[in-house]
């Protein structure tokens, strides 16, 4: 390596080359001849724009060489200052015939500095604070404790993996936190499925094994829930009409032959303050009535007088007595809930088809704890059920209700707009005149409704420009169109169509339309209608070249199905009631 701005014949001057070569302490002044400084000094004045100064060029020499001591030693107490201590220096030892002490042999010109990585990270350290601007984070949950920036990958501790299934055994895993509620859960399953939400959907545990399923409240814990079931239990994601209905319509859920007064009074409840003596949790409400009782280890069943109270359930071993001495409990509410048997009654040989069962949290899979029951009705057994929940549950209940009521009026963005039909939305309405009017008077709505039934959107065939039917030709459209749609459900067989009526509700109102078993060319409504499932076939009628549907020997026609549902959901017609909530099947 030459000496920027240095004549070569210095380079090759023999004293330099002499004081190079061996370790000395002399100063800078005596590393030069007497004689050569004094040529250099005389020849000061006439010297050339390439000469420098050498007196200073050996003094930033000397010092790049003790700064290339330090480096070393700089670099061998930081590696060795975790575990190895640095032994002392040694006194500088002194040759014979020499008067100075010798350093270690310095380093070449032209040989290369090795720099050592501590050194380099410590001092990248050491300047990054002051030469990077201090930038905020945007992302600091998937950056490391410890502040690096380095991003490491999300702390999966709270969170917990959970598989929910749909009607056509389709599931979908999501990744849940330890606090997400079963309504949180539906929410995000409703998002990501692009269904309608309208506070219908529901989470169902479902117990394989056991042949048990209930609707989790919409304030547990799905975590929680999940802990306490088998391997062979799972999620269903599927709607339920019937979850807050008895908020709206009390009566047809407990009959007054069946709610009675605790033990402190005698006299019956009236009907308006029904939901406030079940929700106050000073009041003592009860319901008593006969149930079927499965004995423990056997296939027989027994007809016992039960009273279902806040303390748990009870039955009576003396008749119908309320006596604290003829009680016998049987069940309490607090670790215990209530599921409905999907199994039939021929698995346990039960006397009607009402059957439900208590199932204490902690077990599983053993069915011996299991408190089977039997009810004479179906409405018997809602009333029994639906006092079950709003005992153990209460307020709560009544507070999950209100919650997609107080969030109407501000409606997320994000939020699909809900569709639902009820009675207080539509009206009949008079579309003769120019303008629209609200037909007010029964009777003329009536008639005109079998009026427009008669001539219900009456199309002409359409025809192309080359004069052929189009392949859009309506009586071949009215055949297919309403597969599209949510309440059609195809080819299915009379008692698939009972038990998803019955799994999403039995209120009044909830129907599906599937194809008639008997009549290949006709479709069968499925009407649910005071907890009863009745069916209605659609025939075909031919007139004019055109088909049409009718629920009445022809009196109401429709072009399709999809104009025949809209029909009866303005208009009870000769259906026991009009058409509200259609049976859907999701798939995840």
């Amino acid at each position: 390596m030459a000496l920027a701005g240095c004549p070569d014949y210095f380079l090759h001057h023999s004293n330099y080359q002499e004081s190079m070569d061996r370790t000395s302490s002399r100063r800078p002044e005596e590393l030069i001849v007497p004689g050569f400084q004094r040529s250099a000094n005389q020849n000061l004045p006439h010297h050339h724009e390439d000469d420098v100064d050498l007196e200073q060029l050996v003094n930033d020499m000397n010092s790049s060489t003790e700064s290339v001591y330090s480096t070393q030693a700089d670099t061998a107490r930081l590696l060795n200052h975790v575990h190895v201590t640095a032994p002392p220096r040694r006194p500088p030892q002194h040759h014979p015939g020499h008067g100075q002490a010798h350093r270690p042999p310095p380093l070449l010109p032209s040989q290369p500095m090795h720099i050592h990585a501590v050194r380099c990270l410590q001092e990248e350290h050491l300047l990054r604070p002051a030469s990077l601007p201090a930038i905020p984070n945007p992302f600091p949950e998937l950056c490391s404790p410890a502040g690096s920036p380095v991003l490491c990958p999300l702390l999966t501790s709270n969170n917990h993996i959970v598989k929910v299934w749909s009607e056509d055994g389709a599931g979908k895993v999501v990744e849940i936190p330890a606090d997400m509620t079963a309504r949180d859960l539906c929410q995000l399953l409703v998002y990501k499925s692009h269904c309608v939400d309208d506070n219908a959907w529901t989470l169902v545990e479902h117990h394989h094994l056991l042949g048990l399923e209930r609707c989790l409240e919409d304030h547990e814990l799905v975590v929680q829930v999940q802990a306490s079931m088998s391997s062979d239990s799972k999620f269903l994601f599927r709607k339920n009409y019937a979850k807050y209905e008895f908020f709206r319509n009390p009566l047809n859920f407990f009959p007054g032959q069946m709610v009675a007064w605790c033990q402190e009074s005698d006299g019956s409840i009236p009907q308006s303050q029904l939901l406030q003596n079940f929700l106050n949790s000073s009041s003592c409400p009860e319901i008593q009535g006969y149930l079927y009782v499965k004995e423990p280890g056997r296939r027989s069943w027994k007809k016992l007088y039960m009273f279902l109270r806040r303390s748990g359930l009870y039955y009576s071993t003396k008749g119908t007595s309320k006596e604290p001495r003829h009680l016998q409990l049987l069940s309490d509410l607090e670790d215990s809930n209530i599921f409905t048997v999907v199994t039939g009654r021929k698995l346990h040989n039960a006397p009607t088809d009402y059957h439900f069962c208590i199932k204490p949290s902690k077990v599983t899979s053993d069915g011996k704890e299991l408190k089977m029951l039997c009810a004479e009705d179906e409405q018997s057994r809602t009333c029994w059920m639906t006092a079950f929940r709003l005992l153990k549950y209460g307020i709560l209940l009544y507070q999950s209700y209100n919650v997609p009521q107080q969030k109407k009026p501000n409606l997320s963005p994000f939020s699909t707009p809900v569709r639902s039909v009820s009675e207080n939305s539509l009206v009949a309405m008079d579309f003769s005149g120019r303008t629209g009017r609200v037909i007010e008077n029964p009777l003329e709505a009536q008639s005109a409704a079998l009026e427009e039934g008669q001539s219900w959107r009456k199309r002409s065939q359409r025809m192309n420009v080359l004069g052929s039917p189009s392949p859009l030709h309506p009586s071949s459209m009215s055949t297919v169109i309403h597969r599209t749609q949510i309440w059609f459900h195809g080819r299915i067989m009379r008692e698939q169509a009972h038990k998803m009526i019955i799994q999403q509700g039995q209120v009044d109102g909830l129907f599906l339309l599937r194809d008639s078993q008997s009549n290949p060319k006709a479709f069968v409504l499925t009407l649910c209608h005071h907890q009863k499932i009745k069916h209605f076939q659609i025939l075909p009628c031919e007139e004019d070249g055109q088909v049409f549907f009718s629920l009445d020997d022809g009196a109401t026609k429709f072009t399709d199905l999809i104009h025949l549902v809209e029909f009866y959901q303005l208009n009870k017609g000769l259906l026991p009631c009009k058409l509200k909530h259609p049976c859907t099947a999701v798939a995840l």
